[in-house]
């Protein structure tokens, strides 16, 4: 009989709303040990959460007319007018402060950043080594935002870079400690639609197919010890040689 009241007590406590138990207390508590208490879960860490963007370096550049740049408009979109030929910048300044720009998230500074550091990574040829340390900490910075538009952008500009010219993703491969630990967390971030069809990746704008994508170009690129360094960061890597 007894054993029947209990396990009756049981199932009305089982089945009782959380928000009607006798209390709800904090985990390793006095109490969480007391009968019909309910323990509340760990808050969330906030790995993937957003964080505040603190650099406005490029719009305040921008905004005092430090940049030779406009933007154009055009039938097919908006473009860059650089007023000056962009292979008589000097990289060592303008370059890192289109990176530092990779954080904003207002137009039309996004465009103008993503832009304009695209096509000095075009034009750019032997000037672009020399700046590639300058770039580290804006595109940690951009990174570290864990913004999905903003790790886009980032992943697309860092493709782009190690194969801007040669011997320019061998200067990349040493500064992996401050870049890939940003892309071991978002590898996995991917959309799963069953057998429908995933319209991002025609667009690439799937983070997890670009953080491989990238990985792939920093192996191939990187010199013979990347694939070392990627895979003491990132240990579910595979090697695509």
């Amino acid at each position: 009989m007894v054993q029947d009241l209990r396990a009756v007590n049981e199932a009305t406590v089982l089945d009782t709303p959380i928000s009607k138990l006798s209390s709800c207390s904090d985990a390793f508590t006095i109490r969480a040990m007391m009968k019909n208490s309910f323990v509340r879960g760990p808050p969330a860490s906030g790995a993937f959460k957003e964080r505040v963007v603190k650099s406005k370096m490029f719009s305040k550049f921008y905004d005092r007319g430090d940049f030779p740049i406009a933007v154009k408009h055009d039938r097919t979109g908006n473009k860059i007018s650089w007023k000056v030929a962009i292979e008589q910048l000097d990289y060592m300044y303008y370059l890192p402060l289109f990176f530092d720009g990779l954080c904003e998230t207002k137009h039309p500074y996004e465009f103008l950043a993503h832009q304009g550091a695209s096509d000095m990574l075009e034009h750019g040829g032997p000037q672009i080594l020399p700046a590639i340390p300058l770039l580290i900490l804006p595109i940690k910075n951009a990174l570290s935002t864990r913004n999905r538009k903003v790790l886009r952008n980032t992943l697309k500009l860092l493709q782009q870079l190690v194969v801007s010219f040669d011997r320019a993703g061998e200067e990349v491969t040493p500064f992996f400690n401050h870049i890939l630990p940003i892309l071991n967390q978002f590898k996995n971030l991917n959309v799963n639609t069953g057998d429908g069809i995933v319209y991002s990746q025609q667009k690439r704008e799937n983070i997890g197919d670009l953080i491989h994508e990238t990985l792939e170009a920093f192996e191939r690129h990187g010199g013979k010890y990347a694939y070392a360094n990627i895979k003491f960061i990132v240990p579910t890597y595979e090697s695509c040689l």
